[in-house]
């Protein structure tokens, strides 16, 4: 933890002293006009502004664990899941969303391969309500099967959302699913067209 403070330290020492990053900073009081909302996972290893060199303000995010999409439903109980993508859709009106799922992924691994959680009750439990039983028992490390499936099942469970269907109705948003590969740092792009998951 020193090292993180350490860092907050001289980061905000750094900006005091130069006018055009305090000038910078200063805008983003203004309000935020996020480029796309970035749905991944939870996991560490994965920084969106470090896959995508996004600067403060440019990513509206949404992290949870395996990146998973809560099924939308009539009704449905409130969460902070749909709550952001409503909020993206129709506050902040994002031109894109990235489903952003990576290999070595625990929690998808966890639900591919049928490990015990019984230790980690809250976990699953998650993975058995929002991860699909239809995944592929996938053995290897990577997952990587297992986790470009889940993102394209997600991508089509956000079309569910009213907020999201209707703003591609118009044309005014776009879906995207990515693989990021969190031992090289690649990231590939679904391609609907060919069904694959193809380098950007």
């Amino acid at each position: 933890m020193e090292t993180f403070i350490q860092h907050a330290r001289g980061r905000t020492a750094r900006i005091a002293e130069r006018s055009e990053e305090r000038e910078a900073y200063g805008r983003l009081a203004d309000g935020q006009s996020p480029l796309a909302l970035f749905i991944t996972c939870s996991d560490s290893r994965v920084v969106p502004s470090l896959i995508t060199g996004a600067q403060p303000g440019e990513l509206f995010e949404l992290r949870t664990a395996g990146n998973a999409v809560p099924i939308h439903q009539e009704g449905m109980a409130a969460s902070s899941e749909a709550a952001t993508i409503e909020y993206a859709m129709h506050v902040l009106a994002v031109a894109d969303i990235v489903v952003c799922g990576h290999s070595h992924c625990g929690a998808v691994g966890a639900k591919a391969r049928g490990e015990d959680l019984t230790a980690a009750p809250a976990v699953r439990d998650w993975l058995a309500q929002q991860l699909s039983d239809e995944l592929p028992d996938d053995a290897e490390p990577m997952v990587t099967a297992a986790v470009q499936q889940h993102v394209c099942e997600q991508i089509e469970r956000l079309r569910g959302y009213p907020c999201v269907a209707e703003r591609l109705a118009a044309g005014e948003v776009r879906l995207h699913g990515w693989f990021y590969e969190v031992h090289t740092g690649r990231v590939l792009a679904h391609d609907p067209a060919a069904d694959a998951f193809l380098p950007l």
